[in-house]
């Protein structure tokens, strides 16, 4: 793990951030320094302003405080971090003190006689201390994700030790006592990866870490059942066979977990993927579209030979022998067109380099490139076509599972020579499957749908041989219920595997048809298994939805206040319209779950209802950040206050949605508390709705009638300066934040 950058009183500005949690946490101290300093130079001085620009100065000053009182008592607690969290926290506290005074402006006119700086005289000195402040903050919370990172490691370290004894055992009264150890150093870990995977930022860590845990889910049934039956058939061979390879999955998963939290520092993959087709095409149509820009941004050489290099990544659909002779000859054809067109356009192309003022040439331009894009994507179209057609073939073909139950049945009857008849099947089937994920990854559209494709391809590839050594051990020992208990298992995967696939499917469709959602349940792991203790789902009994039914109606007639709202916009279209309906209709169904109707069944289907809707706020916030930069003071100050308001009551509904509970009364106050923290939410949204309509009206107007030059110019510098500051980074949840992390690290 790499260490942090750090020296005395130069931090660095470009910390990279990798995780939402701490992203999130700075933005509102983000949104209130901007405040502060993007202030115009001959602002109004009047008494309103004055109290709101103070207000603003000490609640950052008092946020600091606290802050870093919880970041010295981290550092207090962990040697390794204390000389470097230490002087982080010294700063910020300086930083912290030096706004408070820039920002004391009760007596304005005594401090301009005193010669005292302020916001209003020295705005070079507050840059520098926002500057310092933001860099100093933001490493405090890199430094406290190190502990995370380091839980994370500690809680590998004890399951592979565990492991390491599982593996060597050699009774069963010795393997239980492990194993019940085994169970909850896995739960542990599952709890502290999960977190870490819904926390950061970049989707394709997201996604190899969702496909690590997944191996890690599946793979804990698999260990025990074939260590029991290793147990039982200590001299057969096959028995250990099988064994061997689940103990060996769950080391490479367990070890690309650890790559994926330990990069996450460098910020660079640990292995490059493949680029597929789609990614091809993609990077092909840019380079081709740029022409219209500039004639001489790419060479003819460059674009000629990534067309050769996409044309021969066919082949994987040309020459599969799974593939129908129609859609090879269609596949072929195309590649054809699409090279002829190619080629064409290259000869206009250089054709109009010679002549750059030849009308006809630009004309002539302007088509080629129409044409060769449009053969481009009929080859993508076609290719999809094949790739989706045949999985969808595949999976209705394995619906039955027809020689999983075959395998069962024969090795239950001890034949041997039925096992080998069906085994020899069951790998063609995988062959098939193994080729159609890689075909499937060609054409998925992103590359978090890339990974999961590699992910159902190594699994088939690894499970495939696993339940035919399954079903030999069964075979040689008929008899025996763990043999059998243990091909069932097995069996069990594949099918889950199966149906994995088909919801990959149904996103790559998505994705191609531009439905792509910002949820996707496949990654949404891990799933409650036999071997995983998780949180009973329940619903609210008779008593428990009357005591909350006050409150519930309460949350109804916000959505509908919403709903009004939102009707009295002009742009239906316009995106914050588009939350506050989602938020809206979210906020309805857990109305309804509190009188037992509704989508919502039980109290994990509210949760996680929650926790989307509090995702979707945090966006809405991000739009009303934009929103307030193109704003004069007073306004921008309001629609910043109510900002501040609306992203810690979606953090707090985010918090409590995730905090595992346990007990019935428990999770009744937690679904109150969920309930509480959603009509925050709405009674937020209902309050800016109206001042942001207006604002937006308000804004179109000037820029329409009244917008100078110089007008323009200082809109333009505003926004900038807000975008540049806010992107990547953000105070009111920075003690909650640090309140988490110290909770966790109590675990």
């Amino acid at each position: 793990m790499a260490s942090s950058p750090c020296g005395s009183g130069n931090f660095d500005c470009g910390l990279e951030i990798q995780t939402r949690s701490v992203e999130q946490t700075l933005i509102p101290l983000v949104s209130q320094i901007t405040t502060l300093i993007n202030h115009k130079d001959k602002l109004k001085k009047t008494e309103k302003t004055l109290r709101a620009v103070q207000r603003v100065g000490q609640a950052v000053s008092v946020a600091v405080g606290r802050f870093v009182a919880v970041g010295e008592a981290i550092a207090a607690e962990n040697e390794d971090l204390k000389d470097e969290m230490g002087l982080a926290c010294f700063e910020a506290r300086r930083a912290g003190t030096a706004i408070a005074q820039l920002t004391d402006v009760s007596g304005l006119q005594q401090c301009e006689g005193d010669g005292r700086s302020t916001v209003f005289s020295d705005r070079t000195g507050m840059v520098k201390a926002a500057r310092m402040l933001l860099s100093s903050v933001t490493k405090v919370l890199v430094l406290a994700d190190c502990i995370v990172i380091k839980q994370i490691i500690s809680s590998r370290n004890k399951v592979l030790v565990t492991l390491e004894q599982l593996e060597r055992v050699s009774t069963f009264q010795e393997f239980v006592q492990i194993f019940s150890q085994f169970g909850n150093e896995m739960v542990e870990f599952a709890h502290l990866t999960g977190d870490r995977q819904n926390d950061l930022k970049d989707e394709k860590k997201r996604a190899r870490m969702a496909a690590a845990r997944a191996v890690l889910e599946k793979c804990t049934m698999m260990l025990l059942t074939a260590s029991k039956t290793c147990l039982r058939h200590p001299d057969c061979e096959s028995a250990r066979i099988n064994k061997e390879a689940v103990f060996q999955r769950m080391r490479l998963a367990l070890e690309q977990v650890i790559e994926i939290v330990t990069d996450t520092r460098s910020g660079g993959e640990a292995k490059a993927l493949p680029v597929s087709i789609y990614a091809g095409i993609k990077d092909f149509k840019v380079k081709v579209e740029g022409l219209r820009d500039s004639l001489f941004c790419v060479s003819c050489e460059a674009v000629a030979a990534q067309l050769e290099a996409l044309v021969e990544k066919t082949e994987d659909f040309t020459d599969s022998a799974y593939t129908r002779h129609e859609q090879r000859e269609t596949i072929i054809q195309l590649c054809q067109i699409t090279r002829q067109e190619t080629k064409q356009l290259i000869n206009t192309w250089r054709h109009a380099q010679q002549f750059l003022k030849a009308k006809e040439a630009t004309d002539e331009m302007e088509l080629s490139i129409l044409k060769t894009c449009q053969s481009v994507s009929d080859l993508r179209r076609e290719l999809h076509r094949v790739a989706v057609g045949r999985a969808t073939e595949l999976l209705k073909l394995h619906s039955d599972h027809l020689v999983l139950q075959a395998l069962k049945a024969s090795g239950g009857d001890g034949n041997l020579e039925a096992v080998a008849d069906y085994a020899g099947t069951l790998t063609e089937h995988k062959e098939q499957l193994v080729e159609t994920c890689r075909l499937l990854c060609h054409i998925s559209g992103t590359k978090p749908l890339e990974i999961t494709c590699i992910h159902a391809e190594e699994t088939f590839r690894v499970i495939g041989p696993q339940i035919i050594s399954a079903a030999q051990t069964l075979a040689l020992h008929p008899t025996s219920k763990i043999a059998k208990e243990n091909l069932d298992v097995f069996c069990e995967a594949w099918e889950s595997q199966l149906c994995d696939m088909a919801i990959l499917l149904k996103e790559i469709n998505d994705v191609f048809e531009g439905r792509r959602g910002d949820k996707k349940t496949y990654l949404s792991l891990p799933r409650p298994g036999k071997h995983l203790k998780t949180v009973k789902a329940a619903k609210l009994d008779a008593e428990e939805q009357t005591s909350i039914a006050k409150l519930g109606l309460e949350v109804c007639l916000l959505t509908s206040d919403v709903d009004s709202e939102v009707e009295r916009w002009d742009e239906q279209d316009h995106e914050m319209v588009r939350l506050c309906q989602i938020i809206s209709s979210m906020a309805y169904s857990m109305y309804l779950f509190t009188r037992g109707e509704g989508l919502l069944k039980t109290t994990l289907d509210l949760f996680h209802q929650a926790e989307v809707l509090s995702d979707q706020g945090l966006q809405l916030c991000h739009i009303l950040h934009s929103l307030s930069t193109q704003l004069l003071d007073e306004d921008r100050i309001l629609i910043l206050s109510e900002t501040e308001k609306l992203s810690a009551a979606c953090q707090q509904l985010q918090v409590c949605a995730k905090t595992p509970v346990q007990g019935k009364s428990a999770i009744f106050q937690k679904v109150d508390s969920s309930i509480q923290n959603t009509k925050g939410i709405l009674t937020v949204v209902v309050y800016l709705l109206p001042i942001c309509n207006k604002l937006i009206r308000k804004c179109k107007s000037e820029r329409s009638c009244l917008a100078s030059p110089q007008h323009c110019r200082e809109t333009q510098q505003s926004t900038a300066v807000s975008e540049e500051t806010l992107n990547g980074f953000g105070v009111k949840s920075l003690e909650q934040h640090m309140a988490n992390l110290t909770f966790l690290e109590s675990k």
